[in-house]
């Protein structure tokens, strides 16, 4: 191995390491802080500052990682273009791009860590150390990104575009180099680049937007119109970069990572099968029973990853074949499972439940309006509308499995005598119940430590990993020690894709807020749209085509911020919007042609795309029915946080 390439690889490891070892310490030291508060010893000072920059850290170094595995988060409609020499041209384009953003963002952080972050310590550990992540992260991934193409020439643009956006970023060398004094001909150069922001802002934006739709990553996209938008409105450069330091500086969201990592250790291991089993022990007598379990496992395990496409592809053999076995046709079995796998994000800890708070709460604290509802109501808001939308699908799963012919009896088909009916029989229960209990125990402690009190979301968060990491590796054993930087080699590319998708959309709300689009916007549609029965159909269409077509994170971070101020026009309660939004996004994931959800199961099951979109349309259809209910009856998002209110 040559030293160039030693280095390299020394270069990973390290990388690797610093996002395994902040991860890991996002769970100690809540679950440290816990520990020690029985005995009245109280650290959350000294634990929650290193937390809240080690998630810095972690998301920089973790989305670096995601750029290593191609992994960041695209929308890519260039991949319907027939002629390979197009998207070739495309993808090429969009990596300049990317490559000339991310070098402009990272020159464009130095004047704020060196101006803005003087003299701060976290402990005694100055922030500087903590926010050098940030120019470090934009530079890795932009080097990353530039390897891309497989052809010298194709190499020579990204290399170049990494000079024109040092070019570009001229406006923020020149302030840390000389800070207001910028001698000539730096000047002049530096006015012409801020006259340049302003007469090029809007074919900017529509440029970034085009190229983020042919497939370049959304979080790219997302930095560039805000830099392009503040700087036309008169700002530093650099002020995009304080929003973004203050989202992951923030408490709020680092449950985030720790509830994705405990649904990876959940996948990675035999939970799902010891769960299958024991629902299917407790159910399968009821008419209907499989069905039954495959909805709430599918909502179970989607929950914790908060991702329904992880579930497809962690529980859908498994499902797939205990349906089979139990008579079911292929078509009611494999839609009733790609339509089960995203039911959980109405449940605790889901992840866009956090992120739909954290966002409404931050837009409108920008608005200047008053805060009420917590996170906690958000979770008690979701709890009618997501037991809706369970019900619906095990109901529509019973209506086509009896219109094919499955008679319902104990197991689900009381005709067939099935290789594994043994697993049916009442005697098998408790040692079912045994195998699967430290996993069932999981949620119950987590939903009665949070809503009694005794646990913040962070702790739970912390909890949840160490309490799953000891059952699967030291208990039950499914995960060799020696396997676990392999589970968090899996969760750190997801989280690094979704969590710089976040920090980025933090930059552009603040935009957005700034330069008064949303106000502006809110205003047209009043005057536009008088009903608002109306405005919640226009809404509820558009994040449905929305939700085909780009993932829910990037749509929380980026629409939730003009759909709030809308949504404060028209009288609607926010958290009513948040049910609202999580339920159109998550519906998208199934939409004929194009929901995400629907490739994922054509390449679990190896059936056609066409088949999994007409296995899938009955559950789709019924899935717009309880997102028209829940829209129009406030009352079943409402009621029981009201009772938390009172």
């Amino acid at each position: 191995m040559t030293a160039k390439l030693r280095t390299l690889s020394a270069g990973r490891a390290a990388e690797r390491w610093i996002c395994f070892g902040s991860l890991a310490l996002l769970a100690l030291f809540p679950v440290a802080e816990l520990v020690l508060r029985q005995f009245n010893v109280h650290i959350q000072g000294i634990s929650r500052a290193l937390s809240v920059h080690l998630f810095l850290v972690l998301v920089f170094f973790a989305a670096t990682l995601a750029a290593g595995a191609k992994a960041h988060i695209a929308i890519g409609i260039s991949q319907y273009i027939r002629g390979a020499a197009v998207r070739r041209a495309l993808e090429l384009a969009g990596t300049v791009l990317v490559v000339f953003l991310l070098t402009l963002l990272a020159w464009n952080t130095l004047p704020f860590i060196r101006y803005g972050l003087a003299g701060r310590t976290v402990t005694v550990i100055p922030a500087v150390v903590f926010a050098l992540a940030m120019p470090v992260g934009y530079f890795v991934m932009a080097v990353r990104f530039a390897l891309y193409p497989a052809t010298k020439a194709g190499r020579a643009l990204t290399f170049a575009a990494i000079a024109v956006g040092t070019a570009a970023a001229l406006p923020s060398l020149a302030k840390y180099l000389w800070f207001f004094g910028v001698p000539q001909p730096f000047y002049g150069w530096v006015v012409w680049l801020y006259d340049a922001a302003i007469v090029m802002q809007a074919p900017a934006i529509l440029l970034l937007i085009a190229a983020a739709l042919a497939g370049m990553p959304i979080f790219a996209a997302i930095g560039g119109i805000a830099t392009v938008m503040l700087m036309a409105a008169g700002q530093e450069p650099e002020a995009f970069h304080i929003p973004v330091f203050d989202t992951l500086t923030s408490p709020d969201l680092i449950a985030i990572p720790l509830f994705t990592l405990t649904g990876f250790f959940l996948s990675e291991s035999r939970a799902g099968e010891r769960l299958v089993r024991t629902f299917r022990v407790f159910f399968s007598w009821l008419p209907g029973g499989v069905i039954i379990v495959a909805v709430l496992i599918s909502a179970f395990f989607s929950s914790f990853t908060g991702a329904s496409g992880v579930t497809i592809l962690a529980l859908g053999g498994i499902l797939y074949t205990i349906f089979r076995r139990q008579g079911y046709p292929e078509s009611t079995s494999v839609g009733l499972i790609t339509a089960a796998a995203g039911s959980g994000v109405m449940f605790p800890p889901s992840l866009a439940i956090i992120l739909v708070f954290s966002t409404s709460s931050m837009i409108l604290h920008f608005m200047n309006v008053p805060v009420t509802y917590t996170v906690m109501h958000y979770f008690a808001g979701a709890v009618i509308p997501g037991a809706i939308l369970l019900g619906a699908t095990v109901a529509t799963g019973m209506v086509l499995a009896r219109r094919a012919g499955v008679v319902f009896g104990r197991g689900g088909n009381a005709g067939s005598v099935t290789p594994d009916a043994a697993a049916d029989a009442p005697g098998g229960a408790l040692p079912a119940l045994k195998d699967s209990f430290f996993e069932l125990l999981l949620p119950v402690l987590l939903i009665v430590g949070f809503f009694s009190g005794r646990l913040t979301l962070i702790e739970a968060g912390a909890v949840s990993v160490v309490y799953v990491a000891v059952v699967e590796v030291f208990i039950k054993r499914d995960i060799a020690v020696k396997a676990v930087p392999a589970v968090f080699a899996k969760a750190v590319p997801v989280i690094g894709s979704v969590l710089v998708i976040l920090a980025m959309a933090s930059g552009l709300s603040y935009a957005f807020v700034f330069s008064g689009i949303p106000e502006t916007f809110a205003a047209w549609m009043e005057s536009t749209v008088h009903s608002r029965l109306v405005f919640l159909l226009l809404l509820n269409l558009t994040l449905l085509l929305v939700g085909c077509v780009v993932d829910m994170f990037s749509a929380i971070m980026v629409l939730l911020p003009l759909v709030v101020p809308l949504g404060y026009v028209y009288g609607i309660d926010p958290l009513h919007l948040g049910i609202i939004f999580i339920l159109n996004l998550e519906a998208g994931f199934l939409t004929p042609p194009v929901g995400i959800n629907l490739f994922l199961a054509s390449s679990r099951f190896g059936k056609p795309f066409m088949h999994i979109c007409r296995c899938v349309i009955p559950f789709f259809l019924v899935r717009i029915g309880v997102l028209l209910l829940v829209a129009y009856i406030p009352q079943l998002s409402t009621w029981l946080p009201g009772l938390l209110l009172r």
